[in-house]
């Protein structure tokens, strides 16, 4: 299941934002270099095509590929890091908010 929202979560459900976003990093920094990596390529192959239509853009067509950026790239990139990282979000959650879980 893909998630758009971290409140949706449910291994980090009880969790104020802080700590929710405070599991997600360290959740992702617990994946494997070659997930990383992966992740990275996505990333780059998001944002390199749209910069560069940016660059090549005048007048309006660079706020209207500026907002596509701004909405395509947290639509692509959150669901992804959630279901990349989501394996670890409860081992990540009992060593550093045990209290809560």
């Amino acid at each position: 299941m893909l998630f758009f929202n971290s409140k949706n979560i449910p291994e980090l459900a009880g969790l104020n934002f802080a700590e929710r976003m405070d599991v997600i990093r360290r959740a992702t920094d617990m994946l494997p270099v070659p997930t990383k990596i992966t992740l990275n390529i996505v990333k780059l192959l998001i944002l390199i095509p749209l910069f560069l239509l940016i660059a090549r853009s005048t007048g309006w067509d660079i706020a209207a590929y500026a907002a596509l950026l701004v909405v395509l790239y947290p639509l692509i990139m959150r669901p992804l890091t959630f279901a990349l990282s989501r394996r670890y979000f409860v081992k990540v959650r009992q060593q550093f908010f045990p209290q809560q879980g």
